[in-house]
């Protein structure tokens, strides 16, 4: 019996053991896939894990299940095993038709669609669409506008497409509502405000940005805080937080800077030692533009830093590495200044690379570096190289980065360039007290192809004075330290209130310059005008009868400039000097030699007053002209006083005058002296108003002696009034920096003048003075 029973076991043994020849139990067979449209079944099977012929592992299914969701192309996916099989039913994601936006007005559609990812033609995914409406979100709260909404919209459409649309409320900017400050017990609320680039909302900031909230201007603000305080002494200053804290109805925010002004420093000593050979410390004592007694001043002190590397390099010492180090007395509130100059490691520039100019040649802004492949590396040459491409007008950023070269000592100058638009069209129109109502329309290029060519045409159209003017400026010209430039013009004048003709010019003029140094330069110009006197009136003086008609101008001028100012533009320390020749006579009908000068020097009181804004701009100039030959000079060469040049008189108001028919002479000799302070308004710093007080003196005498009193009328037998007294002018006045231009506006009294000389209490004008 026991054997019958094994006998049995082994036979059913054998019989179980038959199916695993073909096929071992739980193993796949086969992968089937069904619903799938557009992705074919052997794509989706090489997203599992399981393949045929493998264990048909639960774990490994719920894997690949996850693995099938993942790729983003299904809406639903189903993985069950049936058998030997496992079947694998899909539900696709539909495909997007288009990607449509709605509601927007401030930003436009092409911007957003190169924000978000969904396009034309791509799977669509709940998940996608969400992060394209948070991308949406933060381009709006980049312009300010955090209460704006997003709602992405789904249309279906046949063939498993759809349509997606963002239905966009914009909602309103949010503005900075408030501006705090926290620890500042030195300066007051209002003035840290003129300090920070933030501004707080008000309704003249219609057309600025000032006031809208931006994260990255709020850490530019601490920065421009710290280097305030830094100014003013407080060398231990910390802005120590910059928080915003938006309102509960999303409509503005509240910025607070929290400040550790700490105490205030004055320099008790200042030294200069020097490890480089053949280098005495003494030498170089007067280049630091700081004393001691004064208050600290980062900036001053950064300013000696570069001032002596510079000084240093101009005398043989290209490495010289200058490393101030500031010691601080707490106790006496007082710090000491040495400025180490030690040898800095050598390197020199490998190569010079340039990007992102897309427009601009290369020959263009390589010309602008203070160094060259081959020359010792030095920091300040650089700043100055990157300073002067900036200041070319052609690039909205400008960043030049040093990495390393082919050797320790060598080094690579990357410059990147962002390019921005050089063409400008302007119309404009006002009034001025020389010119009256004026229409102004301009084209101007000023990188002409690319080649830094500035090119212009400017149509001036005035009650009392009308001009058009056509240029080209080759600032470079064959590529040599020379700027060469011609001019086309026509001039017409209305002197008739002041001495009573019309002045018509025509003409053209050759121009060149060259920089002699950083601060000097000097220019030449070649011109050849038409000038026409005409309209005279009949009643007008006869020395201005005489010279009715035409004559031709042959010129040659030259004139030097040396500039120490901290800005051409808007110029609040330093001085300028011009002094020129104008040489009449070769060929035409005028022969004279004519000297100029003009002299300009700016004393800021920033430190004193702690703006800015505080300037005493002392100025003078004046004027010889000599004949020569048997000509005697003629009203149109002739030096005029009053107006621009001597405020409270009117534009030619004082000088030589003929009293019996009130018209001005001119003069061959002038001289002219001014102090002007400028002060800020209280009135935000954004606006653009400045304050100005100012005194004019100035004197204009010397005519022909042929212009005398032998041809005067019985009733004015002394009618040739020229007296060489000085005259002097004082008012006030307002310039404003609109949007259309300077603007200046001056009262002011004419407190020493002569009987016929005519006077000016107000004045307008256009950008004369500043």
């Amino acid at each position: 019996m026991s054997r019958l029973r094994t006998l049995l076991l082994v036979l059913a043994a054998l019989v179980l053991a038959l199916p695993s020849s073909a096929q071992a139990p739980g193993r796949v067979a086969a992968i089937e896939v069904q619903g799938n449209q557009r992705i074919e079944a052997d794509t989706i099977r090489s997203y599992m894990l399981v393949q045929p012929g493998e264990p048909a592992d639960p774990d490994r299914l719920d894997r690949s299940l996850r693995a099938l969701f993942a790729t983003g192309l299904f809406r639903d996916v189903e993985v069950r095993p049936e058998g030997s099989r496992v079947i694998v039913r899909v539900v696709e994601n539909p495909l997007v038709n288009r990607v449509g936006f709605e509601g927007n007005r401030r930003v436009t559609s092409e911007v957003l669609r190169g924000e978000v990812q969904l396009r034309a033609r791509s799977v669509f995914t709940p998940a996608a669409a969400q992060a394209d409406r948070q991308r949406i979100l933060e381009i709006y709260a980049r312009r300010g506008r955090f209460g704006a909404t997003v709602e992405p919209k789904i249309i279906e459409l046949d063939q498993n497409r759809v349509d997606v649309v963002f239905e966009i409320t914009e909602g309103e900017v949010a503005l900075v509502a408030r501006i705090n400050f926290v620890g500042n017990t030195n300066y007051s609320d209002s003035r840290l405000k003129e300090v920070v680039a933030t501004r707080e909302q008000a309704w003249y900031r219609l057309l600025s940005t000032s006031d809208n909230y931006d994260p990255d201007r709020l850490a530019f603000d601490r920065e421009l805080l710290r280097r305030f305080y830094l100014r003013q002494g407080y060398a231990d200053v910390e802005i120590t937080g910059a928080t915003a804290e938006l309102a509960p109805d999303r409509s503005g925010f509240f910025l607070t800077y929290t400040i550790n002004e700490g105490p205030r420093y004055r320099i008790a000593n200042i030294d200069v030692t020097s490890t480089l050979r053949g280098l005495d410390p003494a030498t170089v004592r007067g280049e630091i533009p700081v004393s001691v007694g004064d208050w600290y001043d980062g900036d001053a002190v950064e300013r000696a830093d570069n001032q002596l590397t510079e000084f240093l390099g101009a005398r043989g010492f290209p490495f010289a590495n200058v490393e101030p180090r500031v010691v601080r007395n707490r106790d006496a509130r007082t710090v000491d200044l040495t400025f180490e100059i030690s040898e800095g490691p050598r390197a020199y520039v490998e190569r010079i690379e340039i990007t992102g100019n897309t427009r601009t040649q290369d020959r263009v802004i390589r010309r602008e570096f203070r160094l060259a492949e081959g020359d010792p590396l030095v920091v300040q040459q650089v700043r100055r190289s990157r300073d002067r491409i900036r200041s070319l007008g052609f690039f909205s950023d400008v960043q030049v980065n040093t990495q390393p070269g082919s050797a320790p000592d060598r080094m690579i100058l990357n410059t990147q360039v962002t390019e921005r638009a050089t063409g400008e069209f302007t119309i404009g129109g006002g009034y001025s007290t020389d010119a009256g109502f004026l229409a102004d329309l301009g084209l101007r290029e000023r990188n002409l192809l690319g080649t830094g060519i500035d090119s212009r045409i400017n149509l001036t159209l005035a009650q009392r004075r009308s001009q058009v003017d056509l240029s080209v400026t080759d600032p470079q010209f064959l590529e040599r330290n020379l700027a060469a430039g011609a001019d086309v013009f026509l001039v017409q004048r209305d002197l008739r209130d002041t001495s009573g003709y019309r002045e018509r010019r025509a003409g053209f003029a050759l121009r060149m310059g060259y920089e002699i140094n950083e601060r000097l330069r000097q220019s030449w110009s070649y011109s050849l005008v038409d000038r026409d006197i005409y309209d005279v009136d009949p009643n007008t003086s006869r020395f201005i009868r005489e010279q009715e008609g035409r004559t031709l101008l042959s010129q040659i001028s030259t004139t030097v400039t040396y500039d120490r100012r901290d800005s051409r533009i808007e110029p609040r320390s330093g001085y300028v000097i011009r002094g020129g020749v104008d040489f009449a006579g070769l060929g035409g009908d005028v022969d004279y030699v004519r000297f100029r000068g003009d002299a300009q020097y700016y004393i800021p009181f920033e430190r004193m007053l702690g703006d800015p804004e505080y300037v005493l701009v002392l100025a003078a100039g004046g004027g010889y002209l000599a004949p020569y030959g048997d000509n005697d000079s003629r009203i149109v060469d002739r030096f005029f006083l009053g107006g621009e040049n001597l405020r409270g008189f009117t534009l030619g108001g004082a000088g030589p005058r003929d009293v019996s028919t009130n018209d001005s002479l001119g003069g061959e000799v002038m001289w002219t002296t001014s102090a002007e302070f400028r002060f800020p308004l209280p009135v935000p710093a954004e606006l653009g108003f400045i304050g100005r007080a100012f005194v004019d003196v100035g004197s204009l005498t010397g005519l022909p002696s042929s212009v005398n009193n032998s041809g005067c009328p019985p009733t004015f037998p002394n009618c040739v009034r020229d007296d060489a007294s000085p005259r002097v002018g004082a008012g006030i006045g307002i310039s404003w920096r609109s949007p259309i231009g300077l603007i200046n506006i001056d009262l002011a009294q004419a407190v020493v003048k002569k009987s016929y000389d005519e006077t000016q209490v107000f004045r307008l004008g256009f950008g004369t003075r500043f």
